[in-house]
């Protein structure tokens, strides 16, 4: 299958999960923190999971539940379940933690370092060095990046509205990347004086 990644809005959509063990819980914590609404089908769920805004249903009413979902997690251990559910999912976005080749949806190791997301999929290979390359990556990105990144998002919405052509706004973020006087603002975590800067340059550049 030619799986490719994607970002969905979460908020406000409705997200069944099958299973209340250890990776349901985690599927249901990510899409809640997300604003989405869940529920899980089960044994039971944690008091905690419920104060997060969760829904336990005792494996009642599975097709009504599938049709008022958006998208379907299958992370149960019961196999008989666990078939039933997906083959009334046909039309749904169906993950299937156990056999991930027979959904149509892959949820990846994610996580964020400020509001910056990284998601990594190793096609299913090894979920053990997803969490290993996670680890790697993390400890290279540095707080120099993130103040970079702040500070191209401030420099691109001034741009938009003051730069009309896209080819002109991003050979200007170029020379921002490699200016020396930037480089010296943000290795000194002054990011005011960085958007000071580049108000400056945006100016001199119009004129």
């Amino acid at each position: 299958m030619g799986w490719s990644s994607l970002f969905l809005e979460m908020n406000k959509k409705k997200i069944l999960i099958v299973g209340t063990g250890e990776v349901g819980k985690r599927r249901a914590e990510r899409f809640l923190k997300e604003g989405a609404e869940v529920i899980l089908i089960g044994n039971n769920i944690s008091n905690e999971l419920k104060e997060k805004g969760a829904i336990f249903n005792p494996k009642k009413n599975l097709i009504s539940l599938v049709n008022w979902a958006d998208i379907v997690i299958i992370a149960s251990k019961d196999d008989k379940l666990n078939s039933y559910v997906s083959s009334i999912s046909s039309e749904k976005l169906l993950n299937r933690a156990d056999f991930p080749e027979k959904g149509n949806l892959i949820v990846p190791t994610s996580f964020y370092i400020e509001n910056i997301q990284i998601s990594i999929f190793t096609n299913g290979k090894s979920p053990l060095m997803a969490r290993e390359l996670r680890k790697k990556i993390q400890s290279s990105i540095t707080n120099e990046d993130i103040i970079n990144i702040k500070l191209q998002d401030y420099a691109r919405n001034i741009l938009k509205k003051n730069v009309p052509k896209q080819k002109d706004r991003k050979k200007f973020l170029y020379t921002l990347v490699k200016n020396e006087k930037i480089k010296k603002f943000i290795n000194n975590n002054q990011l005011k004086e960085a958007k000071e800067y580049v108000d400056f340059l945006i100016k001199n550049q119009k004129s």
